[in-house]
């Protein structure tokens, strides 16, 4: 019965965790050689890699809708990056901000539709640095609103 299902969903949790937990320590060493200046690029590999380890987590532990909830700041991205992607507006080949030498910030363009940009668009210019925190910020900010969101959800249907 009720026991059941609990020791059911305890055991999906925990092998979230075992995929969880090693992804977070290879995350951590990125980070630290990533931070600015950073030494390292992870491209397209590791975010293939991040991306399917957070799929079969959130799988495996039955919580699919929690993680669409942490990503909304993907799917934001997305979102607005849509009208280039489709082809619609003109997609240049890198759509990175533009670094001012003069000031050592970096500046939104208009024209290359991604979060990054428009976070530049909507605050003004800053470092790289200051823009890396205010990423982490944010994505941490819907990671604990998921998280959140899960408890009550949980606590309502208990």
């Amino acid at each position: 019965g009720d026991k059941d299902n609990l020791d059911s969903l305890r055991a999906n949790n925990l092998l979230s965790l075992d995929i969880l937990f090693p992804f977070l320590g290879c995350c951590l060493g990125i980070l630290y050689h990533n931070w600015h200046p950073s030494k390292v690029f992870v491209g397209d590999t590791f975010c293939y890699f991040a991306g399917m380890t957070f799929a079969m987590a959130s799988i495996l532990g039955h919580f699919s809708e929690t993680l669409l909830i942490m990503f909304i700041p993907q799917l934001i991205n997305f979102v607005y990056s849509l009208p280039q992607l489709l082809g619609l507006i003109h997609c240049p080949r890198h759509r990175l901000p533009k670094y001012n030498k003069d000031t050592g910030k970096l500046e939104g363009i208009r024209s290359n539709l991604n979060l990054v940009n428009l976070i530049l668009i909507v605050t003004g210019p800053m470092t790289e640095e200051s823009l890396c925190r205010l990423c982490l910020v944010l994505q941490v900010v819907f990671c604990c609103l998921g998280l959140c969101l899960r408890l009550v959800v949980l606590k309502l249907i208990s």
